[in-house]
């Protein structure tokens, strides 16, 4: 097994010196026994809350209750708006390619991306030919994973341009901060992130079709067993509009969409939907479909309704293209990316798929079109039978892998029976794609609570924190130090 490079700690400089010093009065004043019990009081508020996500197939039954910690992240404000601007700049450039790929098609034809991968990915829609949305907006949502590497360095690792979620767990996370520790707060400003719904209505109302004077907009949810069903009615609830299936919308023979009430049909002008493009519509996409609605992508193609995110737009994040990414920005905006790329080996190359198969011990390989964590092999840590396997899957459909360096995601103090230790995290902001574009800030921090594990995702044993933009700080964490220094001694 190959031995892993020092991580970066969010907190700590390699010398023991604080990074940051907004969490140092409060944090210092903790006990590990008093940490626990708070831990252990927003732990049964979320149960009480009902704050849950879903784990298919898992042996404990499906619902789980939403792991919280409540040592939070912090990010200092000079860091975070280099990483905002980064964003903003690399949705503006994915939209636009969204917008030339199933228009003109001119990026492709200059050979800045190569045709034959946008078009054999599964998630490019030949339906969406020809089609664009109202304004031009495809990706109204944005989530995009972010993670920092042991010697600082910020690299984008993937971008979620369908259906993103976990912004409810970042609205959630911060009010039972301020229940269970509030003395947290105390000497720090933190920038609120309070106002993500309304932000999300006013981005998805700006897009309704023309000549919608009072546009109603609903959440399209596949359902009650669906994994993310929590965040569905929570940004339903919190926004103030509807939150629906299939079975309540219909599609009139005017190509207009309807919803059914008890005082009669209400038309619909933007629906922000969480159901993946496969079950959207049975008209154009699956046909045994029934968490869809029949004739909304007609509908959507006469102007009459505007779906956010657009379909096709998952052809954006697939992690095959994601390699080009900085290439897209240069094309369109003529600017180098503010945030980096992580170097991706594609292996529908044959060159750089031989590369692949003859390091697998150095890289980490994912497929192209999973997400949540799955069929991805670790390969400095991999047996030699999963490194065997992994090779011959790509040998199979070498279109369906990517590789990179194993990277060594940074960590932050985190709450382990009852004492602190440092566990590896990544980073979600949230981006509405208008005018003008909004970054939420901080975003969603995810943690492995297994030790040792790099592997985020709530399906797979991951958590979440409390992430801090901090505009102001105070001195900071003798606590830490004083844990970090028991667990070394």
């Amino acid at each position: 097994m190959a031995a892993l490079p020092p991580t970066y700690d969010e907190l700590l400089t390699p010398e023991g010196t604080p990074r940051h010093s907004a969490l140092s009065e409060s944090l210092a004043s903790l006990t590990s026994d008093v940490l626990a019990e708070r831990q252990k009081l927003a732990d049964e508020e979320l149960l009480e809350k009902g704050i849950t996500f879903a784990v298919y197939g898992h042996n404990d039954g499906t619902e789980k209750i939403w792991p919280f910690d409540v040592v939070p992240r912090p990010i200092p404000w000079d860091e975070w708006i280099t990483i905002e601007a980064g964003l903003k700049q690399r949705i503006r450039a994915l939209n636009l390619f969204l917008d030339d790929v199933y228009g003109k098609g001119q990026i492709l034809l200059d050979g800045v991306v190569p045709e034959s991968l946008v078009k054999s990915a599964k998630t490019f829609r030949p339906e969406c030919i020809g089609f664009r949305p109202p304004g031009g907006v495809w990706t109204h949502v944005v989530g995009t994973d972010l993670v920092r590497h042991h010697d600082g360095t910020i690299y984008v690792l993937e971008d979620n341009l369908r259906c993103p979620s976990g912004v409810s767990y970042v609205l959630e996370n911060r009010e039972i901060m301020k229940r269970v520790l509030p003395e947290m707060f105390y000497g720090s400003i933190i920038a609120p992130v309070d106002e993500y719904p309304e932000r999300l209505l006013e981005t998805l109302l700006k897009t309704a079709p023309s000549g919608s004077s009072n546009p109603t907009a609903v959440v399209l949810t596949p359902g009650i067993y669906n994994s993310a069903y929590f965040e569905h009615s929570f940004l339903a609830q919190q926004m103030g509009i509807e939150l629906v299936t299939g079975p309540d919308l219909f599609v009139d023979d005017r190509d207009v969409v309807w919803m059914k009430t008890t005082q009669g049909p209400q038309r619909v002008d933007v629906i922000y939907r969480r159901i993946d493009d496969d079950f959207l519509d049975p008209e154009v996409f699956r046909a045994d479909s029934m968490l869809g609605v029949a004739g909304l992508m007609r509908a959507s193609r006469a102007g009459n309704v505007t779906l956010a995110n657009a379909p096709g737009t998952g052809v954006a994040d697939d992690k095959a293209v994601y390699r080009y990414v900085p290439e897209i920005i240069r094309y369109y905006l003529g600017e180098d990316a503010i945030l980096s790329n992580v170097p991706t080996y594609v292996c529908s190359d044959p060159v750089q798929c031989d590369y692949v198969l003859g390091h697998l011990d150095e890289l980490v390989v994912k497929p192209t079109n999973e997400s949540g964590g799955y069929g991805i092999l670790m390969g400095p840590v991999a047996s030699r039978e999963e490194r065997e396997r992994c090779a011959e899957s790509i040998r199979r459909d070498p279109r369906n892998y990517i590789a990179q360096p194993m990277l060594t995601l940074s960590t932050v103090p985190t709450v382990i029976n009852g004492k602190l230790a440092p566990r590896h995290v990544d980073l979600r902001p949230f981006i509405l794609f208008g005018d003008p574009t909004y970054v939420l800030p901080g975003g969603l921090t995810r943690v492995a609570l297994r030790e040792g594990s790099m592997i985020v995702n709530s399906s797979q044993g991951g958590g979440s924190k409390d992430t801090w933009v901090l505009l102001s700080e105070t001195p900071f964490a003798r606590l830490y130090e004083q844990e970090q220094s028991q667990r070394t001694s």
